[in-house]
């Protein structure tokens, strides 16, 4: 059943049903347990905070969150993918301004994290944090 994303609680299913997935994908899970491996609670934990700032405004995020992803060994391939699994878990459970919110920032997100690894994956060069 849809419904509108209104506080925690929904950022919370948003992001455990989003890395739920991401945890079962043959293309992204090896990627992401390779860095993440036993720490997926404080991951997690991490997200609700980014996204609990980004689509509620309630601040509670302060870290740039670009520069941990700077050096992944990711493509187009590997955005195109989590955007998949964001839309469809967004499209499975939520509905409205919020939601296509969620949807215009995951994609916003994708473009500007693959053109900055690409960037720095040509490059000595670290992000400022």
């Amino acid at each position: 059943m849809q419904k509108e994303i209104t506080d925690l609680d929904d950022i919370k299913l948003l992001v455990d049903t989003f890395y739920g997935n991401i945890r079962e994908n043959e293309l992204l899970a090896p990627i992401f347990n390779a860095v993440i491996k036993d720490r997926w609670p404080q991951h997690l934990e991490k997200m609700y905070r980014f996204w609990q700032t980004v689509l509620l405004d309630d601040h509670t995020y302060y870290n740039s969150p670009f520069p941990p992803h700077a050096k992944l060994p990711v493509t187009q391939q590997h955005f195109d993918t989590w955007l998949k699994l964001w839309h469809l878990t967004i499209n499975e459970n939520f509905t409205g301004k919020l939601a296509e919110e969620a949807k215009w920032r995951g994609n916003k997100m994708a473009i500007m994290f693959l053109n900055k690894i690409q960037y720095y994956s040509s490059r000595s060069s670290e992000p400022l944090i």
